[in-house]
């Protein structure tokens, strides 16, 4: 690689082999990087996401990896076992802490990936004292105030010092790089950040282009009968997604002694509870996180895949899950805020069916009824993909970034040539 090219410095709590969430968005985008020329390093933790545990090989205080021509440093860092409220906050302290004390070299660009908010702070505060004149973008997955607030996970005063912290840490960065319309609308009207330093740059599908599934086979190896509906929400099972509507719709299936299962696939901090609390009940699965082909393949197999949201959850966050569920062909059930971020999504793809947080009959009737209607299904399925193709292409959002990267870096370079000396 040249020794005149650009470098970039990552940092984000989450990165692959993170199967879930932000993590497979930052370990692509900074592959994206390092094959467009840039040098691209990045700090981050050790996996630990969405199970809460780290895994086995990983947890030295540090660890230097270079995979796909990205230089990766991954940091020791506090792990809760129940990561919410006091341990949360601490988990992104000490990554916080971590960051600020390690050598960043000299990048010619900060990316900081929010919502860790609390070490995107620290760090931020770090490169405005060191790195002045290195641009900042902050890259906004999700909006970490309004997400306390929608999952009712702090009120009142945490609330407004999180949002504080966040309008600070919006309205220093050079570019605030979000992944939808209506995020924009947010981080303007609500943290004051001017229009034109707000850029959005849609999320893709993660997942490899995948051989044409054999369904039959893979709905035997799921255990999954033919005349069954199958269900099926992949992804983190903690406090946004509301699952315990999925408990309650699935129980009903079985009091209903309806042909449906509803199957959760994954880890997360609910886990362990949504396990307990549907002991017993037929119409309900648990699977493991599954590896990249099992998971493609489980995908297409199933008659619909479940966004679910807790009540009062509509505009915090786009679902990193719509993604590959666009990308499956395969009808999508959110049960969300009908007026969500969520829901406009999924209408905007025409790629499935919105019914009501919180309803467990509307979800179970609507599974039935997408179960009943396989053309309605191929159907949507079929605009699923086509948005994917036209939208959520991978490849063109990181050329976006790359762009924009590639300007601040060489409007900063001019900034300091045309500076007067004194």
């Amino acid at each position: 690689m040249s020794s005149d090219a650009n470098e970039v410095l990552v940092l984000g709590l989450n990165y692959p082999p993170e199967p879930t969430g932000i993590s497979p968005y930052t370990g692509s985008m900074s592959r994206g990087l390092a094959r467009r020329g840039f040098v691209t390093r990045v700090l981050t933790t050790h996996p630990h996401y969405p199970d809460w545990k780290v895994r086995p090989g990983y947890g030295q205080w540090s660890r230097n990896e270079l995979l796909d021509s990205v230089d990766i440093t991954r940091l020791k860092h506090y792990v809760p076992k129940n990561p919410t409220g006091v341990r949360r906050v601490a988990s992104e302290v000490s990554f916080g802490v971590r960051i600020v004390s390690r050598r960043w070299h000299r990048p010619d660009a900060i990316v900081a990936v929010s919502p860790a908010l609390i070490s995107s702070t620290l760090a931020a505060v770090r490169a405005k004292l060191t790195h002045r004149t290195t641009p900042l973008v902050v890259w906004v997955q999700d909006l970490y105030a309004l997400g306390l607030a929608e999952t009712g996970q702090a009120k009142g005063a945490i609330v407004k010092a999180m949002g504080a912290m966040e309008g600070w840490l919006l309205r220093r960065a050079d570019t605030v790089v979000v992944i939808h319309d209506r995020f924009a609308v947010r981080v303007h009207e609500d943290f004051g950040v001017p229009r034109e330093r707000i850029t959005v740059v849609r999320n893709w599908t993660h997942l490899r282009p995948s051989p044409p599934v054999d369904t039959v086979a893979a709905r035997k190896r799921f255990g999954w009968p033919d005349e069954t509906t199958i269900v099926l929400h992949a992804g983190n099972m903690g406090v946004k997604q509301g699952l315990d509507n999925v408990i309650r719709a699935a129980r009903l299936a079985q009091q209903r002694n309806d042909q449906v299962r509803f199957v959760l696939v994954g880890g997360g901090s609910q886990r362990r509870h949504l396990e307990l609390s549907g002991e017993g009940v037929s119409t309900l699965q648990f699977l493991p996180s599954l590896d990249d082909d099992a998971f493609a393949s489980a995908l297409a197999s199933a008659d619909c895949l479940l966004v679910n949201e807790m009540p009062g959850v509509a505009e915090m966050a786009v679902p990193s899950k719509l993604t590959s569920y666009f990308s499956a062909g395969r009808p999508v059930l959110a049960a969300t805020d009908v007026t969500g971020i969520t829901a406009d999504e999924v209408r905007a793809a025409d790629a499935g069916v919105v019914v009501p947080a919180g309803d467990p009959a509307a979800l179970l009737d609507a599974a039935i009824q997408l179960g009943a209607d396989p053309e309605r299904s191929r159907r949507l399925g079929l605009n699923g993909r086509h948005y994917r193709d036209s939208v959520l292409d991978e490849e063109s959002a990181i050329d976006t970034f790359s762009e924009i990267l590639t300007s601040l870096i060489t409007q900063g370079e001019t900034a300091t040539v045309s500076a007067p000396t004194r």
